[in-house]
């Protein structure tokens, strides 16, 4: 029994094996590492230089101006439509020289991606119906857009007296649904809306006149005592 056990503690069939790498050099371990491929001597990454990687790399070639301006056109166009004044702002902006700005919109007017002409009448029946807006104030827009004066003034034909007068009363006749306070008061606030947008003294004094006379007695009888043509040559003349 002894003997088998001194069999068992030596180095015997079932005798422990040594670990993997136990006789090995005690520095073979980074000696490996020191050798794996992208490694250098001193055991870091040799990995290229981020810098130095591109740095004979050709530079790309520089945009042609002329295409640079056409994309800036279109994404103008994307939003909304333009004027050629509003197109010429804005390649301006971006630094586009004269001579391509012309190039570029004189090209675009000639397929027609743009027609100043059609633009106004567009803004027009849009700003007028959707807005409720009178003639001066969508002639202040559309002077604002670079809007040549004389295709304004066409586009403005759209919009005669009568037109402008039944807004002007389809206008007031929603704001008295809310209106509060004594008609005297009533009176000055929506004549004063109907400026802000553009409709003419006349046109707004009547327009509020004749919608206070059919509200109840008391606006009626406050509507009978104003002069319309009276209040509208005194506004005029301020």
């Amino acid at each position: 029994m002894a003997g088998r056990r001194g069999a068992r503690s030596g180095r015997g069939w079932d005798a422990i094996p040594p670990r993997a790498g136990a006789d090995a050099h005690p520095d073979q371990d980074s000696r490996d590492a020191d050798a794996r491929p992208g490694r250098n001597s001193r055991g870091a990454d040799a990995r290229p230089d981020r810098n130095s990687r591109g740095a004979d790399a050709p530079r790309p070639e520089p945009r042609d101006e002329s295409e640079v301006a056409r994309e800036i056109c279109l994404r103008q166009l994307a939003v909304r439509p333009r004027t050629r004044a509003e197109l010429a702002k804005a390649l301006t902006r971006k630094e586009i020289s004269d001579e391509v700005i012309a190039e570029v919109l004189d090209r675009y007017d000639e397929v027609g991606i743009i027609d100043d002409a059609a633009f106004a009448r567009a803004w027009v029946s849009s700003r007028h119906h959707g807005r409720g807006l009178g003639r001066r104030a969508l002639a202040n827009e559309l002077r604002q857009r670079g809007v040549d004066a004389e295709v304004a003034t066409e586009a403005l034909e759209a919009v005669d007296d009568e037109a402008e007068a039944e807004t002007a009363r389809a206008l007031v006749d929603r704001k008295l649904r809310t209106a509060r306070g004594a008609p005297d008061a009533v009176f000055r606030r929506l004549v004063a809306m109907l400026a802000r947008k553009g409709y003419p003294a006349g046109v707004a004094i009547r327009a509020v006149k004749d919608a206070l006379a059919e509200r109840d007695a008391e606006a009626a009888e406050f509507a009978d005592n104003l002069d319309a043509d009276a209040l509208a040559d005194e506004a005029a003349g301020q």
